[in-house]
C-alpha cells in the first residue's frame, strides 16, 4: 500500500508577520513547526505502513526552509519525501495550494491514501484536503478518527459529526483528512534521525508538476486578503441583580434599547 501524507509547515503562533503590501504571512526566517493537525496525518500514515506494507511519502508545499518539516515526517517513519518549492507559489489561497498539492501527487502516481490533517491552524479553513481530492477526481472522507479496515480496494472508515459519527465505506484510491483523536502521534527515535538527516528531499517547482502558471501563486487565487485587523474589545458585561421577575424586565429593556 502506497499512502501520501499532506503537511504544512505553519509559523510558531509567536512570531506571525504579515508582509502589508500582499497581506499574505512572511514566512521566510519566521520559526516554524509542522502544522499540530498534520502529526496525526503522520502517524496514521506510518501505522497503515506497518499494517499492510508499501511506504509512506510525505508531501508538503512552501519555501527552501520547509524541508525541515520533511526532515521531521521522515524521523517518524516516513519512507520519502517530496517539497514542492517556487516563488511564483507565494500568496496561494486554497484553491492554488489545493492545486498544486494535486499535481503533485499526480506527478507521485502511485497512491492507495492520502491523508491530511483536518486543517492548519494558521488558516483554520479545512479547505485543502477536500480540494485536493477535488482536483484528483478521488472520493474523501473528513474528520476521519478511525480507519476501521481496508480490503478489496476499499476502505470503512468513522468519521466525527456534530451529532456523533458515521461509517463510511468508500473505494480506493481516497483522501482522508483525519483529526486528533485517532491516533497518539510517537515521538522519534534515534534510527529515525539518523535517516531523517540523510535522507534525500525530493525537490520539484511549478515546471516539474506541470502546472498552469495561471493557476498558481497570488495571481491563480480566486479568494484575496484585503485587510487585516484587529477586532475592537468588546465592552464589559454588567451582572443583573434582583428578583428573577426583576431581572427579567431589566433585561427584557436591555434587549430593546439594543435592538433600537
Amino acid at each position: 500500500m502506497n499512502i501520501v501524507v499532506c503537511i504544512k509547515q505553519v509559523p510558531n503562533t509567536t512570531e506571525v508577520r504579515i508582509n502589508p503590501e500582499t497581506n499574505t504571512l512572511i514566512r521566510e526566517g519566521v520559526e516554524s513547526v509542522i502544522n499540530p493537525f498534520d502529526a496525526y496525518a503522520i502517524e496514521e500514515g506510518v501505522r497503515l505502513k506497518e499494517k499492510f506494507g508499501g511506504k509512506v511519502t510525505v508531501v508538503t508545499m512552501g519555501p527552501p526552509q520547509a524541508v525541515d518539516a520533511l526532515r521531521e515526517a521522515i524521523s517518524l517513519g516516513c519512507d520519502e519525501a517530496v517539497l514542492v518549492t517556487d516563488k511564483r507559489f507565494a500568496g496561494s489561497d486554497t484553491w492554488a495550494t489545493s492545486y498544486t498539492i494535486s499535481q503533485t501527487i499526480k506527478k507521485i502516481k502511485d497512491y492507495d491514501i492520502v491523508i491530511c490533517g483536518k486543517q492548519a491552524s494558521d488558516g483554520d479553513t479545512a479547505q485543502v484536503g477536500p480540494g485536493i481530492s477535488t482536483f484528483l477526481d478521488v472520493p474523501q472522507v473528513t474528520y476521519v478518527k478511525k480507519i476501521e479496515e481496508i480490503k478489496d480496494g476499499k476502505a470503512k472508515v468513522e468519521r466525527m459529526t456534530e451529532e456523533g459519527f458515521e461509517i463510511i465505506e468508500v473505494p480506493l484510491p481516497v483522501l482522508l483528512t483525519v483529526v486528533k483523536e485517532i491516533n497518539e502521534p510517537r515521538l522519534p527515535s534515534l534510527k529515525g534521525k539518523m535517516k531523517a538527516k540523510k535522507a534525500e528531499i525530493t525537490k520539484w517547482d511549478a515546471d516539474t508538476i506541470d502546472c498552469n502558471v495561471d493557476q498558481i501563486g497570488l495571481n491563480g487565487s480566486p479568494t484575496r486578503v484585503v485587510k487585516i485587523f484587529t477586532p475592537p474589545p468588546r465592552k464589559s458585561g454588567q451582572i443583573l441583580k434582583g428578583e428573577p421577575h426583576e431581572i427579567a424586565e431589566k433585561l427584557a429593556n436591555l434587549l430593546k434599547g439594543e435592538v433600537i
